[in-house]
């Protein structure tokens, strides 16, 4: 059994490229920052020195999108390497990936793709996470995807497979909220109940991020955070009791930092009044 991840109420966004330079030479208003691991997974160069630099002044979460939890043909030992030696250098708050699978023995997809909701893919997923977490020796995070489609074989809502999926393994939850509302939006469920299906107690961050509308909405990270997703992000603030990290995801179409800087504080200011507004 892993030690558990304590708590921590921080706010954040993720490291790009766009924004070593403020992270370098300024001091920049955020109570973390978060990377995504794949980027930092080398043996050098010029981004590992500047993730070096940037973690003497911050916090950082190392955020996977290659691990493919949901792989068949279990985990690649290799990136479990790689990754533990990242972990090892950067000493992350936690690290985190998603609940989806990417890769085929022969193949890597580069997009985070859907898994069936089912007993057999729920028990999969459950053998690497172990895996994983036992890699690494610690307890991860796991996100919940966006969704546009879903499989006829399905047996459990997406909030029962993360429940099921964080009782057995002890890993905890990563809540995209953007994401939550993209995929109620797709497939016509309700968010609220989404989030009152979920072991709240095990979520330790969760992500803010822009979508693009359309018939089928798609999460692109392009563009701010909308109204209603604010409002969901509210809502989910007042329903969890201990304090959480949030993120603004911004991975396209990437404005000045001091935007992403007005746009987390909102985040805060929400969050702020979301925790007031529930009983001691």
């Amino acid at each position: 059994m892993n030690d558990p991840i304590a708590p921590f109420g921080g706010f954040g966004l993720g490291l790009r490229r766009t924004h070593y330079a403020d992270f370098l030479d300024l001091e920049v208003d955020v109570d973390f920052v978060e990377v995504i691991s794949e980027n930092y997974m080398v043996d050098g160069g010029r981004p590992l020195r500047i993730l070096d630099q940037v973690r003497e002044k911050h916090p950082v979460i190392i955020h996977g999108v290659s691990m493919s939890i949901g792989s068949a043909g279990g985990l690649d030992p290799e990136y479990l390497d790689r990754l533990k030696r990242l972990e090892r250098r950067i000493d992350p708050l936690w690290v985190s990936d998603h609940l989806c699978w990417t890769r085929t023995s022969a193949h890597n997809s580069h997009d985070l793709l859907p898994l069936p909701l089912t007993e057999e893919a729920l028990e999969l997923v459950c053998a690497n996470i172990d895996r994983a977490q036992d890699h690494l020796g610690r307890a991860m995070l796991f996100e919940n995807p966006s969704s546009y489609l879903s499989f006829p074989e399905d047996e459990l809502a997406e909030w029962e497979f993360l429940s099921e999926m964080a009782r057995r393994t002890g890993c905890y939850l990563l809540l995209d909220v953007n994401n939550i509302y993209v995929s109620a939006q797709n497939h016509g469920f309700s968010a609220e109940d989404y989030l009152a299906g979920l072991p709240l107690d095990r979520v330790r961050q969760i992500h803010l991020a822009g979508h693009t509308p359309g018939k089928i909405i798609i999460d692109t990270h392009d563009r701010a955070v909308c109204d209603e997703v604010w409002a969901l992000y509210r809502r989910a603030m007042a329903m969890i009791e201990q304090p959480v990290a949030t993120m603004i995801e911004r991975d396209d179409k990437i404005p000045p930092l001091p935007e992403l800087l007005a746009e987390l504080g909102q985040a805060r200011k929400l969050a702020y009044s979301a925790r007031a507004r529930v009983p001691a």
